[in-house]
C-alpha cells in the first residue's frame, strides 16, 4: 500500500514502543484501529450518498426527456398529424394499416 515492508514496520513498532512505552502501546493500537474503522465507515457513507444522488439525477433527466417526448407527440396528434410526424419511424402496425392489412400481412 505505502511500500512498507516487514523491516520498516518493525522499525516503526520499536520507535513507538520506545516513545510510548509498553503500557500505552496497546491502548494506542486500539484507538488507531477504531479511528481507521470509523474513517472507512464514513467514506462508505459518502460514497453511497454520492451514488444515490447521481442515480436520482439521471432518473430525473430520463423522466424529463420522456415527458418532453410525450408532450411533443401529443401536440402532433392534436394538430392532426400522425404519430410518426415528429420524424420517428413508422411501426409495423402503422405500415400495415396504410396497406390495409394487419401486422402479419393478412387483409
Amino acid at each position: 500500500m505505502f511500500g512498507l515492508g516487514l523491516p520498516e514496520l518493525i522499525v516503526i513498532f520499536v520507535i513507538a514502543l520506545v516513545v510510548f512505552g509498553p503500557k500505552k502501546l496497546p491502548e494506542l493500537g486500539k484507538a488507531l484501529g477504531k479511528g481507521i474503522a470509523e474513517f472507512k465507515r464514513a467514506t462508505e457513507e459518502v460514497k453511497e450518498t454520492i451514488e444515490t444522488e447521481v442515480r436520482a439525477a439521471e432518473s430525473k433527466i430520463d423522466v424529463e426527456k420522456l415527458k418532453a417526448d410525450i408532450e411533443g407527440k401529443e401536440a402532433d396528434l392534436k394538430a392532426g398529424g400522425t404519430p410518426d410526424a415528429a420524424g420517428g419511424e413508422k411501426t409495423e402496425a402503422h405500415a400495415a394499416k396504410e396497406k390495409g392489412t394487419d401486422v402479419y400481412g393478412k387483409s
